[in-house]
């Protein structure tokens, strides 16, 4: 199956983004995240979309990114937060190495701020993740060959279990051709 050498899916505030530009880094491969996608291809933030045209709307936007993502990006990819709600995003995920990174609540609110705009936090922002994640754990774990924990850990720290719990074929299928004494598994520590 072509597409992306990894999928990273997780709540908002667990570190997909950062942890997705570490891992490409390592791999020596291209990363993409569907939110930023959305945000260039609208012209307007996510906070925007939601407000003026709610959720429905974005979720259909989000479906088409994650579609066009799956099928053109052979990198890391990062989807938004929700995007597994959707019964045909999961499907296309079937078979795919997708990595669910998962944080608790005190370390998710921590990470996104209680004033930062994510439209579904923007009231009782512990109440309203911990039902998110009521509705959207599963989903998350459905979806993923493997669960790798945030809590309490470096972003390095978390890139590094991403890598460990995918094992070396994930390093071999990212290893650039060519020459170079600091290729991608240099980083790993090989």
């Amino acid at each position: 199956m072509s597409g992306p050498l990894v999928v990273l899916v997780g709540p908002m505030g667990v570190g997909k983004s950062t942890v997705g530009q570490l891992l490409a880094e390592r791999l020596g491969a291209g990363y993409r995240d569907t939110d930023d996608d959305i945000v260039a291809e609208q012209g307007r933030s996510i906070a925007e979309i939601f407000a003026d045209e709610g959720e429905p709307v974005f979720r259909s936007i989000e479906k088409q990114a994650v579609r066009r993502a799956l099928a053109e990006h052979d990198g890391v990819l990062a989807l938004g937060g929700g995007a597994i709600l959707d019964a045909d995003t999961r499907a296309h995920l079937a078979g795919r190495r997708v990595v669910h990174l998962s944080v608790d609540v005190e370390e998710a609110l921590r990470r996104t701020g209680r004033d930062t705009p994510r439209p579904l936090l923007a009231a009782d922002p512990r109440r309203q993740w911990q039902d998110l994640m009521k509705t959207r754990r599963h989903l998350y774990e459905t979806v993923a060959a493997t669960v790798v924990a945030t809590d309490g850990r470096t972003p390095e720290e978390v890139t590094r279990a991403v890598l460990d719990a995918l094992g070396p074929n994930l390093v071999r299928a990212g290893r650039r051709q060519g020459p170079g004494p600091a290729g991608p598994l240099a980083a790993y520590g090989e």
